[in-house]
Order: structure tokens, then C-alpha cells, then sequence
């Protein structure tokens, strides 16, 4: 009896080795990874994620599907495919993008179609626009390079804080209106369905990471614009993938204020 189980037992551990030996060998051969973020329901396997340099070249093919603009680049006779969000592309022009993150055997949905290599950008260089899939979307605040510069004066009426105020008064003002002006330094679009701008208004000070404030949105103002910011503040915010903030206005209403 002991020999039959016994036999029982190396059958199962071959099967077992067996197993795992294919599934190994598939990994090998890149038939499974996770897709990368916010890639407009797509999959394909990532490469790598894009610190290094811009990709710059001649627009030789272009097009929009699902909310993003696809680019074929040539540069020097080297073509690369590159998506970012939805921009003004015309055949033809010169082009320079962030770097970003690489995908292999990359599968559009609503292109129906395979890239066999594409590079997932922010968007071209100084546009000061960001999505979730670029290699600077991200929670962290922005340092502007002269912060003394930017000197917005305080909203009024009686919800109206300036931004170091907000942070002062977060556990205050949890889920309560507030309005706030500033200027706005980055704006990061369609993640998580919403826009996020980033504002500061000159309070506040950067050691103490109360200067720069995250507004979401459905609006979609421009970097340099002066604000009016109308929304719910809250307090220790946790969305997950580092979105976390010690305070951030949720749903909000952003007008461009002008002769300010």
C-alpha cells in the first residue's frame, strides 16, 4: 500500500512540474503582462517607463480615436509611434514630445489595430499638459521656478480662503464648500474621468507643501491662467496608485478670470 501512494505522489509532482514549466515558458515569451495605466481600455506588454529623452520628428502619419492622438514620428529615417491626448497634429510639421512609457505588441481597441512598439507621452514638450499614462502624472506637487512671482489676490465672499489658509483649516473644511483664486501651474487630464489642475496663489511655502493646491474638474483652463476655484473641500484624500493629498477640492468649477 505505501508503494501505491507512493507512486500516487511522483505522478502528481511530475504533473505539477509539468505545469508550472509551461506557464514559465510562456512568461518567457511575453504572452502575459499588465497593461499600463489609463491606455483607453488597451493591452500590450510594457517595456519600459520613460525618464530619458524627448522624441522628436516629422509627422508622417497621424490620427484621433478614443480620446487620444496617435503620431508616426520620423527622425533621421528611425520611425516611432507615439499617443498622447488629444492635440492639433498636422502631416507634415515637426514634432516634439515628453518621454514616456513603451509598449510592445500594443492592442487599440478603438483602433482596432497592433503597434508593435509605441511610446505613451504626456504630450509635446512645455504644453504643460499631463495624463495618467505619461511619466510625470503623478500626485506631487509642482515648484514653480520663481515662486515669488506669482502673487494672486485673495477671492472674497464668505467661503472664500487662500490656498495656505485651506491647508491650515483641511480638517475644518472637510466636505465644505469652498472658493479659492490662483493661478494655475499643471493640469493633468482624463484620469479617472476627471481633469486635475494644480493652482497656487504665492501663500503658503514649499518646505511646508501647503503652496500648491489640486483641483478636480470637468473644466479644462490653461497653465498661466488666473482661476476662480468653486468646489467641496476634503480632507486626507487616499485615491490610491499615490494619489493621496492632505487636501483637495473635488468636483469643482473653474473660471478663467481676466484683467486680473
Amino acid at each position: 500500500m505505501f508503494e501505491a501512494h507512493r507512486s500516487k505522489l511522483i505522478v502528481l509532482l511530475a504533473i505539477v512540474f509539468a505545469v508550472s514549466l509551461s506557464l514559465t515558458a510562456c512568461k518567457g515569451k511575453g504572452e502575459s503582462s499588465a497593461p499600463a495605466k489609463n491606455t483607453e481600455g488597451v493591452s500590450g506588454n510594457t517595456a519600459n517607463s520613460g525618464e530619458g529623452a524627448t522624441i522628436k520628428g516629422k509627422v508622417i502619419e497621424t490620427m484621433d480615436s478614443g480620446g487620444y492622438t496617435y503620431v508616426l514620428l520620423e527622425n533621421n529615417g528611425k520611425k516611432t509611434w507615439v499617443a498622447m491626448p488629444s492635440v492639433p497634429v498636422k502631416k507634415g510639421e515637426i514634432l516634439e514630445v515628453e518621454p514616456g512609457t513603451e509598449m510592445n505588441n500594443f492592442t487599440s481597441k478603438t483602433l482596432n489595430r497592433t503597434f508593435e512598439r509605441i511610446i505613451f507621452s504626456s504630450g509635446p514638450v512645455n504644453s504643460g499638459m499631463e495624463t495618467g499614462f505619461g511619466p510625470s502624472a503623478s500626485a506631487s506637487k509642482v515648484i514653480p521656478s520663481k515662486p515669488e512671482l506669482i502673487k494672486v489676490k485673495k477671492a472674497t465672499g464668505k467661503d472664500a480662503y487662500t490656498i495656505a489658509e485651506i491647508y491650515a483649516n483641511a480638517s475644518k473644511l472637510n466636505e465644505k464648500p469652498v472658493v479659492v483664486r490662483g493661478k494655475v501651474v499643471k493640469v493633468l487630464t482624463k484620469i479617472m474621468g476627471k481633469n486635475w489642475v494644480h493652482i497656487q496663489d504665492g501663500t503658503g511655502e514649499p518646505s511646508k507643501e501647503d503652496y500648491d493646491l489640486v483641483v478636480t474638474t470637468q473644466d479644462l483652463p490653461k497653465v498661466g491662467d488666473i482661476v476662480l476655484v468653486k468646489g467641496t473641500a476634503f480632507a486626507d484624500k487616499d485615491f490610491g496608485s499615490g494619489y493621496r493629498y492632505k487636501v483637495i477640492i473635488e468636483n469643482a468649477t473653474v473660471t478663467k478670470e481676466t484683467g486680473k
